[in-house]
Parts: structure tokens; C-alpha cells; sequence
């Protein structure tokens, strides 16, 4: 007798030729969850919309709040790799800011669903979503973006004493950069146009080069 190959065995689901069943669920999920919200989506029409079974489903992720889970984690892991790599690298304190910036936003489009879904969790009413700490991330994010620009005040290639400052600057860049791809994407400056107002932002913050007098005011 012919078995078919994509029933459980004992290493659970075997994976189907034309891509991993629990990232088609993944991906599923996070459709349903935004069209519809957390709470009126049903695990059937994941798996439906999936085109697997229910028991692929609780293989992988036990029910519909182990899979928004596992989104949120999947998503804010990769965040947490450009976290930890923002410092490490090499380059002037600008340099590494903007990389790290674009590195974010560009993680920000790749996952665009899955964030229109955090917006519509964190933003609108309760949806009896199981609880994901997003303001620690938030605050990760600012932290991280407050280190390089101290590093770049002790280095002398911004201004003193005005770290805070300027750390909202370069954050409310990106985050608007990032709102007007998730409302008007017909209007987004992408990565070419982020980069101009970054680089806009450090030329006004730079430090004075040493050795330029300053213009007495007659």
C-alpha cells in the first residue's frame, strides 16, 4: 500500500514539497489576524486558508494563542539580532546609525502584515490576545539608538549635551517613515529617501571641526 507522505509520523509532520506547512500557518495566521482580528478568527480557517489540518496546527504551535505567540516571537527575534549587532560593528557612531536604522526599517517591510497586526493589538480595543510585552521592544529599540548617539558625542562627531534630543530625532524619523508605509504606501520614502533625511539630521548635529573660529556676531 501507498502511504501518503504527509501524515504524522514520529518526527510529526512531514514537510510538503511546495513549502513548510507551519510557515504556511504562520502566514495564514497573520493574514486572518489582521483582516479580521485575534479574536473572531477561528482556528479552522487557519488551517483552511493553510491547507492543512487541525492537527498540524496543535503539532506545531497546541492552538490559536501558541501561533500568535510564536509570531510575535519569530518577528521580535529578529529585532533582538539587530540589537545585539548595533554596537559590535564597526565604523564611526554615524556610520553604524544608519546602518542599524535602515537594518530596522527594512525588517519592518519585510514583516509589514505581521506588524499591521501588532498595531491592531496594541492600538485597538482588546482583543483577548495572550500578552506580548511590545513596549520593552520599544524601549530596546530607543536604547539602542541612545547608545550610538553617545558614542558619537564621546567620539566628537556630534554635538554635547544633547543625546536625548537627538535620539528622538532619528527615532521619530524612523517611526514616521515607517506609518506612512503602513497608511499611505503609495507615498513612502523608502530606503533611499530615509537615508537623505537621516544623513540631513547628522549634518546638522555634527560637532564643529576643530580648528573652525565662529563668526562674531557684529
Amino acid at each position: 500500500m501507498n502511504r501518503d507522505k504527509r501524515k504524522t509520523g514520529r518526527n510529526g509532520p512531514s514537510e510538503p514539497g511546495n513549502g513548510s506547512m507551519r510557515q504556511r500557518l504562520l502566514a495564514a495566521a497573520t493574514e486572518l489576524f489582521t483582516q479580521k482580528g485575534y479574536p473572531a478568527t477561528t482556528v479552522r480557517e487557519i488551517v483552511t486558508s493553510a491547507g492543512v489540518t487541525k492537527p498540524v496546527l496543535y503539532y506545531y504551535f497546541r492552538n490559536k494563542e501558541g501561533i500568535y505567540l510564536e509570531l510575535m516571537r519569530e518577528t521580535f527575534a529578529k529585532l533582538d539580532n539587530l540589537l545585539k549587532d548595533s554596537s559590535g560593528e564597526a565604523g564611526t557612531a554615524r556610520h553604524k546609525l544608519l546602518r542599524f536604522c535602515l537594518e530596522v526599517y527594512s525588517l519592518f517591510l519585510e514583516n509589514i502584515q505581521a506588524v499591521r497586526m501588532m498595531y491592531a493589538i496594541y492600538y485597538g480595543p482588546h482583543q483577548g490576545a495572550p500578552f506580548f510585552d511590545f513596549d520593552s521592544y520599544h524601549h530596546k529599540f530607543q536604547q539602542a539608538l541612545r547608545n550610538l548617539v553617545e558614542e558619537g558625542t564621546r567620539k566628537g562627531e556630534f554635538r554635547r549635551g544633547q543625546a536625548e534630543e537627538i535620539t528622538w530625532l532619528i527615532l521619530g524619523a524612523v517611526n514616521v517613515a515607517m506609518e506612512v508605509d503602513l497608511s499611505h504606501p503609495e507615498m513612502s520614502m523608502g530606503q533611499k529617501g530615509l537615508t537623505r533625511v537621516l544623513e540631513l539630521f547628522f549634518r546638522a548635529i555634527s560637532s564643529e571641526p576643530k580648528g573652525r573660529k565662529k563668526e562674531k556676531v557684529r
